[in-house]
């Protein structure tokens, strides 16, 4: 059984992980192919090991402590770290198919991203790996290894991240076609007076800009719908429940939606990049990947943006 520095064992601890997913020893056992009494003292083992319950148990049930939730966060990126491990421990080996890994926000799957990866499949034996998420994880991806390269906005950290440029945005109004906004050529603040907003988490800096340019004007939003993350507003704009404010980067990936764009002001500008930790040396097939993305952010922008 592998020991890791610590003195823990790797089995104690996917042992650990597997019954507090399940939620008793029992079913962690059927799923791991143990008995039921080997799961319990090897979980015994493992607290006996770090110090400290894991469990409150009683006659016929056991509830995790909160230190158990605790130890799973770290168990769990401990046990995907050596997953990820295996995976290129085999990719290594096996040197006939490249694996492209991108972090990037899940709205780049509508239409970017699936133009990249049919570019890249015509030229490159080669599988992907895509990873969701917002700035912060998208950053944490990179860092991690969990992903080669990325797509986040700038500021970042230039002592942890080399980037290309990719792509400045601005900020636009999207709408469904038939809204009157389609007889415009750019929306302002003003335009919003009365219409209803499909809005962004007001924790997210765009919120306040949109807010504070009506309240300028003396009108408060009526928002109909707030969502939390980017592409999460398409499909109540599409619908013609309402607006919204996003930017042009974003907006290029809803071309196979009913929506329509036009400029926005006030605007705010955003820069894209394509970033990679510092110094790391990418793979062949990473570099296609970035180039390939490179060429559909300089491509020909929506008519109607």
């Amino acid at each position: 059984m592998e020991r890791l520095q610590s003195g823990l064992k790797l089995r104690q601890l996917q042992i650990f992980r597997e019954v507090m997913r399940h939620g008793s020893t029992r079913r962690a056992a059927v799923v791991i192919g143990m008995s039921q009494p080997s799961v319990s003292q090897q979980v015994r083992l493992l607290e006996n090991m770090v110090g400290f319950d894991l469990f409150e148990r009683t006659s016929n049930s056991i509830k995790p402590t909160k230190e158990a939730w605790e130890l799973l966060r770290s168990v769990d990126a401990t046990l995907s770290s050596i997953d990820r491990l295996d995976s290129s421990i085999e990719q290594i080996r096996s040197q006939d198919r490249a694996v492209v890994s991108i972090a990037a926000p899940s709205v780049l799957g509508f239409a970017s991203l699936p133009k990249v990866v049919g570019a890249l499949r015509a030229k490159l034996s080669a599988s992907f790996r895509m990873l969701s998420g917002d700035e912060e994880q998208v950053k944490a991806a990179v860092l991690s290894g969990n992903a080669e390269i990325g797509i986040a906005r700038l500021p970042l950290e230039p002592n942890l991240f080399d980037w290309s440029p990719l792509f400045t945005a601005v900020n636009v109004c999207i709408f469904n076609r038939s809204h009157r906004f389609a007889a415009l050529e750019r929306v302002v603040a003003e335009d919003l007076i009365g219409e209803t907003i499909i809005d962004i988490d007001p924790r997210i800096a765009t919120h306040q800009m949109n807010i504070n340019a009506l309240r300028f004007h003396g009108n408060e939003p009526d928002v109909a719908v707030e969502y939390d993350g980017l592409s999460h507003e398409v499909g109540f704009v599409s619908s013609g429940l309402g607006i919204a404010i996003t930017n042009s980067f974003i907006a290029r990936e809803y071309v196979n939606f009913q929506v329509e764009a036009r400029a926005f002001e006030p605007s705010a500008v955003y820069h894209y990049v394509i970033c990679w930790q510092t110094e790391r040396e990418l793979s062949h097939a990473s570099q296609m990947a970035i180039d390939a993305l490179l060429v559909e952010a300089s491509g020909p922008q929506r008519p109607d943006l």
